[in-house]
């Protein structure tokens, strides 16, 4: 074993590309999604490093051209989850074990495939199995994920250096080890990033993980997995088990093996986890770490000397940027009655050059929503809307699922501070507007703060100090990532830990040194080297 005291690379934020016209980077990004098409593909789960095909098989298919058929995936059920399991197990005996650096380096090098050679799969995937904009992809299923992959392994090394203060007769010592057992990683559709770093972050420090991605979400989850394995993650560390949150989250969640949960989805399954944790707690050989970032009714609060440009551009990208479908996009604002001519006529007038469609047209700015199930739910929503007395539909409205999940932009103003599409989680891309008199301005803040379970993420706008100070304060607890003059969209990693608390979630801070922590145990180590000789103290003594 080295000797020597080993420092990660200088990580720095990888770099978006921005795809202009004219440029060899849009051209080779069309060029893969070209490809990618060419052939339908036969996703397997990854078990121990093996391809495993249980029968068990769905398609796979854009949202936003349903007639084309990317391939089929493969289904875990019970059996594979123990297969998984024990492949887990087997290959934490020597993973644990490895020096830190070594393990680093696999991600590391993942990092850097992803951002060179990988960059144009992982978009690609990405773009045709989620209908991303090439943007949007761009930005969380390469640069998110390579800053993922780079700022853990760092944080990973802070942690190790927290060493306790030792006497001059003893040296004490803290060892970071990780969990005894398996890490259940469930992630979402809505970000590739997400999905890479929840399986891979306890696995830097030692941990093995089973990988659930959504069932929306394999394309590109299988892409990022078959990149691990180049990158040299050895068998059994990641094993990639696809399937139905009831086959595989069962039994995954019912092992007495089971370490921990790292979970991004909706606030009911993440409860319903909790729930079946604690049932089967008795049994299990530790206390599980649970992990969660779940839903958020995300707002803007504007004052009345807010930039009302600004905030127009805030809207706009905060609610409809990947179709309103992030659990950070914002779906309430509240905005002064004197400002709100201004803001409106500017605000409807860009929503109007919106263009939506297949993401392959670069020209567009939004694709489709992820699924039948989503188009129908978030429909409901808007249709709830234009039947009410009490709300106006102010952009479009309109939706279309003949070949695509298609909704546009939709802009609901409602007299009711309490309306159900300003209390309830949406998902989609819907942005309620309520307006109040510029003198209710107290019982307005109040209103943001109450009228929404969760607590994710938040923005306000004003041009005055004192207001935003104020705002701030009396805000303290409505978001975990709060944006003053900007949207509540689009956290860094390493810039702004992401995650929020009430209903959204744990607030373990993806993206930081708070949540890798969560994926070791230490144990304090003090070593005396003059031990006494004698067990009387000197109190004792008679004279």
């Amino acid at each position: 074993m080295s000797n020597a005291y080993f420092s990660v690379p200088e990580t720095k934020n990888e770099a978006p590309i921005m795809y202009a016209p004219g440029t060899p980077e849009r051209d080779a990004l069309k060029k893969t999604l070209q490809e990618l098409q060419s052939t339908e593909v036969e996703i397997p789960l990854i078990i121990g490093g093996q391809e495993v095909k249980s029968g068990n098989t769905s398609e796979i298919r854009p949202p936003h051209n349903l007639a084309k058929k990317l391939g089929v995936y493969h289904k875990a059920g019970e059996k594979e989850v123990n297969m998984a399991i024990e492949a887990a197990l087997e290959a934490r005996k020597t993973w644990a074990e490895l020096p830190w650096e070594q393990r680093a380096s696999v991600f590391r090098k993942a990092a850097e495939l992803l951002a060179g050679p990988w960059r144009y799969i992982m978009n690609a995937s990405t773009m045709l199995g989620q209908s991303k904009t090439a943007h949007q992809s761009e930005i969380e299923a390469v640069a998110e994920l390579a800053d993922f992959l780079r700022f853990n392994t760092l944080y990973m090394t802070r942690i190790f250096g927290d060493q306790p203060y030792s006497p001059t007769d003893m040296w004490n010592r803290v060892e970071y080890r990780p969990l005894e057992g398996y890490i259940f990683a469930v992630t979402p559709f809505n970000f590739t990033a997400i999905a890479g770093n929840l399986p891979t972050s306890p696995a830097m420090v030692g941990n093995v993980s089973l990988w659930k991605p959504a069932s929306s979400a394999v394309y590109s989850a299988y892409h990022f997995m078959k990149l691990l394995m180049e990158a040299g993650l050895p068998p059994g560390v990641v094993n990639f088990i696809p399937g139905s949150g009831s086959q595989v989250g069962v039994p995954a969640l019912s092992s007495e093996h089971l370490a921990g949960i790292q979970f991004t989805g909706s606030t009911a399954v993440f409860q319903q986890m909790w729930k079946q944790i604690a049932d089967n707690l008795h049994k299990m050989k530790t206390y599980p770490r649970i992990v969660g970032e779940t839903g958020g009714k995300d707002f803007i609060f504007a004052h009345k000397a807010a930039d009302v440009d600004a905030m127009v551009v805030a809207a706009i990208r905060g609610a409809f940027e990947y179709q309103g479908q992030k659990c950070s996009a914002a779906s309430r604002m509240y905005i002064p009655k004197s400002i709100w001519p201004e803001f409106k006529e500017k605000y409807v007038a860009e929503v109007k050059k919106i263009k939506v469609g297949d993401v392959e047209d670069f020209t567009n700015f939004m694709g489709a929503v992820i699924d039948k199930a989503a188009f129908k739910s978030i429909t409901e929503y808007i249709d709830y809307a234009k039947n009410s007395d009490q709300a106006e539909i102010i952009t479009s409205g309109a939706y279309d699922d003949s070949k695509a999940y298609l909704i546009q932009p939709t802009t609901i103003l409602t007299t009711n501070p309490r309306f159900k599409t300003m209390e309830e989680e949406i998902f989609g891309p819907v942005l309620t507007m309520y307006v109040y008199e510029d003198d209710t301005f107290e019982e307005t803040l109040t209103l943001c703060d109450e009228t929404s379970p969760y607590g994710l993420t938040g923005a306000i706008f004003s041009q005055d100090r004192y207001a935003l100070e104020y705002m701030t304060r009396r805000l303290r607890n409505a978001a975990g990532n709060f944006y003053i003059n900007d949207k509540p969209t689009a956290a860094v990693v390493h810039q702004q830990p992401f995650g929020g608390s009430r209903a959204s979630g744990t607030n373990d801070k993806a993206g930081s040194v708070m949540n890798m922590l969560r994926w070791m145990t230490a144990r304090s180590i003090k070593e005396t080297f003059v031990p006494p000789k004698d067990w009387r103290y000197p109190y004792m003594r008679d004279k």
